[in-house]
């Protein structure tokens, strides 16, 4: 007697893969790429305002720095917090929430009554963003098709830098607004400007709400990981457009591991944690510590000798713009060659880049100490290490983060690599001005060309590639 074998029904993990772009997947990346947006914008936009908040609320130096700083410290915490959160009341809950403190935070800085509150606020604003970075990359990279989901990561991780260009373009509109209507006196700027600036942020707070609601959709992934298989049959059916029907024969729930937080640091995760959160974390003080020698190129790009207070603002504002289309042109490169070129040779190569960067500035800085400026050699030098920071690291670690986990501590395993990175952020506020005045510009500089050596070093010595590969493939190696 012959035997009829029959055909195994295709997995979740074959049919998403298989699928073509639906109407859905665009929204969930448009949600998580306006979410991003508004990272950028956020943390921008305080370097716009806060010089007619220093006038306004005259703010002491030590008020500044906890203004400035008070985001950051609040996207560790919010990473490092949210993140385990969210692998376990699931994606679609915590992206509700994560809107929620945006539009509160965003609305209590543009009504903040004295530096107190503005700290307070600005500090919730960082949660949100923390909270973003692991809630993001999840919903995207559990969405998408395989072939597509380092591109479309990201793409919408692109939008940070479009956030932060938007609050540039801010800056320069509303001190035009004062500039036409107000000519005579800057105190109406001064008192009011800031508060239009931040404005800006709780109107598309507001509008990314909208989107939210406007379809609810959790991540099947989550569903069969909690063993839920009739709720991610309807998820799967909405998300791919289609009838789906997802059993524990298609997609045993033992397919991927349940693991818990501590698992990122056993002995067979803690290579993934260690190449997600280190170079990320190395990177994060790079960047933070080039940020020093920012106002000075964009004070040669944007013409500061201008005597008014709104001229002089608008200025910043203008340079700060400009500076800003060069990171959308690095974000584009690494859209075009993740697939092509894979997430480690890419991230590798961009560390090296930052590197070259890095010695170009130390050069240009020797020169500037022997009374030789050369503007073009800052410049160059800036540029080089922006595009190639944007191009590679800025996007690969995001990217890895957010793949080379299993789903039950993906946004885990995610947001600690974001809390990790934001403390070397921290310390690249904080620590290298420091250093910058007790070992000097070029000797700094130098050090933190190593520091991205370093970052290349780790990332080949840990690597793991993901590229071409499904999450479930990935999640179970």
């Amino acid at each position: 007697m012959t035997t009829i074998a029959t055909a195994q029904p295709p997995s979740f993990e074959q049919r998403l893969d298989a699928s073509k772009i639906t109407r859905v997947m665009w929204l969930v990346w448009a949600l998580s790429a306006g979410l991003i947006a508004l990272d950028g914008f956020d943390f921008f936009i305080i370097g716009v305002a806060l010089p007619f908040l220093k006038r306004d609320f005259g703010l002491s130096s030590v008020e500044i720095g906890s203004v400035a700083v008070a985001a950051v410290a609040g996207s560790l915490l919010g990473s490092l917090i949210l993140g385990p959160i969210t692998d376990k009341i699931g994606r679609q809950i915590m992206l509700i929430v994560d809107v929620a403190i945006f539009v509160i935070a965003t609305a209590g800085t543009a009504l903040a009554w004295n530096a107190a509150s503005l700290i307070v606020f600005r500090f919730l604003v960082g949660v949100g963003i923390g909270a973003d970075y692991p809630i993001s990359v999840s919903y995207i990279t559990e969405n998408v098709p395989s072939r597509l989901r380092g591109r479309m990561v990201i793409g919408a991780f692109t939008f940070q830098a479009i956030g932060a260009l938007l609050g540039a373009v801010t800056g320069i509109v509303v001190i035009h607004l004062f500039q036409t209507f107000y000519p005579e006196s800057s105190m109406l700027a001064i008192q009011y400007a800031w508060r239009w600036m931040l404005g800006v942020g709780l109107m598309l707070a507001i509008a990314i709400g909208i989107l939210r609601f406007s379809f609810l959709l959790e991540s099947p992934r989550y569903y069969i990981a909690q063993g839920n298989y009739e709720a991610a049959s309807k998820a799967a059916s909405t998300l791919l457009e289609e009838p789906v029907n997802i059993t524990p024969q298609t997609d045993p729930p033992d397919r991927e591991p349940s693991l818990s937080y501590k698992a990122l640091f056993s002995s067979q995760y803690r290579q993934r944690t260690i190449l997600a959160s280190v170079p990320w974390f190395l990177q994060d003080i790079a960047t933070y510590g080039i940020g020093i020698f920012t106002p000075t190129i964009i004070g040669f790009l944007a013409f500061t000798s201008e005597e008014s207070f709104l001229a002089k603002e608008m200025a910043s504002a203008k340079g700060s713009a400009f500076v800003d289309l060069f990171l959308i042109v690095g974000f584009l490169i690494a859209v075009l060659l993740i697939d092509r070129f894979g997430r480690i040779k890419l991230q590798i190569a961009g560390f090296l880049g930052m590197a070259v960067g890095l010695v170009i500035l130390a050069a240009a800085s020797v020169l500037v100490l022997s009374k030789e400026p050369n503007v073009a050699l800052v410049f160059i030098g800036f540029l080089v290490f922006n595009l190639m920071m944007n191009a590679g690291p800025n996007s690969t670690t995001f990217l890895l983060s957010g793949e080379v986990f299993p789903t039950s501590i993906r946004a885990s395993g995610a947001g600690f690599a974001a809390a990790f990175a934001k403390a070397g952020a921290v310390f690249g506020t904080f620590a290298l001005p420091i250093l910058q005045k007790s070992l000097g510009a070029p000797i700094l500089l130098s050090l933190l060309s190593l520091s991205c050596i370093l970052a290349a070093v780790i990332t080949y010595i840990f690597r793991v590639e993901t590229t071409g590969r499904s999450l479930q493939e990935v999640g179970v190696e």
